[in-house]
This record gives C-alpha cells, sequence and structure tokens, in this order.
C-alpha cells in the first residue's frame, strides 16, 4: 500500500500523463495510461469469469476489456466532472458484454425454450398479482418442473447478458463524459431508471432478491451465494435468471 506521500505522487503524476495525452495524443502516452488501469479490466474480468466461463475464458475477457479500456482513454474528456474510473468500467464491461453477445452462442431452439418460459411467466404474474413458481409454470405449459429449472440454468447467462445490455444502452455512452447541465433528460432517465430497478427488485420473491443482492451488490460468484444459501450454484443460477427474466421485463416495458 503507498504512503500518503506515495500516494499524492502517484495522483499527481497521472494527472500529468491525462494532460499530455490531451495535448499530444500519443501512442506512448496512451499505451503508459493502458499500464495504469489495466487493474481495472483484470478486476471486472475476475469478478465477470465465473459467469462466463462455460463460453469465454479469462484470456478473452481481458482481451476484450483492454479493448474497451482502450476506447475509454481515447475518448475520455478531463474537462468534465466524471471520474475515470467510473467511465472506464462501464466500457470495459460494455466491451465484455458485446464480444459474448457477438459469439450468438445460443441456438435457436434454446431461444425459443426461453422466449417460451419467459413468456409464461410474465402471463402468469399478470393475471396471478405475484411471480408464479416453477411448478405453476411446469403445469401451466405441460413441462416438467425440472425442465423448467433446467432451461431457467440454460438462459442465465443469455438472461444476464441482455439485462447488462440493455442496463449499458441506459447508463454508458457518451452521456456519461458529459456534465450535468449538458445532458438534464439522460440524468433523469437515470433517476427513473434506478427507481424502477430499486422497486423492482422490491418486489421479487426473498429468495431471488437475496440472490441479487449479493451478487449485484455485495458482488459475489454464484458459487459463493450458494455456499451462503445452502443450495447448489447451479439453483442460483436458476433462481438468478429467474429474476433476470422479471426485471429485464420491467425494464423493457418502462424504456422500449
Amino acid at each position: 500500500m503507498l504512503s500518503t506521500g506515495e500516494a499524492k505522487a502517484d495522483a499527481a503524476h497521472t494527472e500529468r500523463l491525462w494532460s499530455e495525452f490531451a495535448r499530444t495524443r500519443s501512442l506512448e502516452t496512451r499505451n503508459e495510461l493502458v499500464m495504469r488501469y489495466v487493474h481495472l479490466v483484470r478486476s471486472i474480468a475476475l469478478r465477470l469469469v465465473p459467469t462466463y466461463r462455460k463460453h469465454v475464458d479469462f484470456d478473452d475477457l481481458m482481451s476484450s476489456g483492454l479493448l474497451g479500456l482502450m476506447d475509454a482513454i481515447d475518448k475520455f474528456d478531463i474537462t468534465k466532472d466524471v471520474k475515470f474510473e467510473t467511465y472506464a468500467s462501464l466500457r470495459v464491461k460494455g466491451e465484455i458484454i458485446d464480444q459474448i453477445r457477438r459469439q450468438d452462442w445460443a441456438p435457436i431452439s434454446l431461444r425459443q425454450k426461453i422466449k417460451k418460459v419467459e413468456e409464461c411467466f410474465e402471463t402468469m404474474e399478470s393475471s396471478m398479482g405475484r411471480t408464479p413458481t416453477e411448478l405453476e409454470v411446469a403445469s401451466h405449459l405441460s413441462m416438467s418442473a425440472e425442465d423448467v429449472k433446467k432451461t431457467l440454468d440454460e438462459a442465465h447467462t443469455f438472461n444476464l447478458v441482455a439485462l447488462d445490455e440493455l442496463l449499458m444502452d441506459r447508463v454508458a455512452g457518451d452521456a456519461l463524459a458529459a456534465s450535468p447541465e449538458e445532458s438534464p433528460e439522460k440524468r433523469l432517465e437515470e433517476k427513473e431508471l434506478k427507481v424502477i430497478l430499486t422497486q423492482t427488485i422490491e418486489a421479487l420473491p426473498d429468495k431471488e432478491k437475496q440472490v441479487v443482492s449479493m451478487y449485484y451488490y455485495d458482488e459475489l460468484t454464484l458459487k459463493e451465494i450458494g455456499l451462503v444459501l445452502g443450495v447448489t450454484e447451479s439453483r442460483v443460477s436458476q433462481i438468478h435468471s429467474k429474476a433476470l427474466m422479471t426485471l429485464r421485463t420491467k425494464m423493457n416495458k418502462a424504456f422500449g
């Protein structure tokens, strides 16, 4: 850990690098900035790899994340009142999500099955006034409860990517580097998004709310959540997937 004096000197050096890059746009300075912030990419990749390991490995996540970091450095405006770490983290994660989406890993048959189950959850919730159980959905679709659970498990990455894409579209982009007075509409939309997200999460069944809270706020992996709840990682994936379906549906209705 750096001492107070060392931390101040390091911060001053970083500030000089940003000033120099804004003035010269030199490749050498950009590369030095990349090295100073590569820890952000590593942190995000380590956080995401347990979730996406079925489809990408750590090196793939790092490669995509580095592209996002370089893009963030190129587009960041040091005159705006926004921390680079905040701006870059969204760019890095956005690039990783884009890369996973471009792989188009889910076959059409799986997508159709996911859609059928998702629409059933949505329809039954509207008519029942609450989130239906997997057993109720299974009965409605003439499927076994295990088949519904398996579909939710298989849909986990699909739902996670879809929700992340939706949220990225709402909070990422050039508006992050804009000052408040330049984008009042965007700031209002982001405020509305947070309110809707909070309300939707609060309305989730207790178990789903627990999983969402531990995943997004405590930043636990699915395996770690399973240990806390005393269930398998696969079961956590199913619960999380179900919650993601609900969140994505609410977001699409609000901003679609």
